[in-house]
């Protein structure tokens, strides 16, 4: 006998959770990772050289 398709949604109701989980914890992990990249020196000699490179664009720098 099979399944309804009602009866399959019914077995994955958890599913949806586990998966924003996994996205939230992988959205931490990359900001983390972003923070530290950003904080270090080559992180804020990056931003400088970007800042100055727009600046620099839009004839203000």
């Amino acid at each position: 006998m099979t399944r309804s398709p009602n009866a399959r949604v019914r077995n994955q109701v958890g599913a949806a959770s586990a998966e924003y989980a996994a996205v939230t914890a992988a959205g931490v992990g990359l900001a983390g990772v972003l923070i530290k990249v950003l904080t270090s020196d080559f992180g804020q000699a990056l931003l400088e050289r970007i800042l100055e490179f727009f600046l620099t664009m839009i004839g203000v720098g």
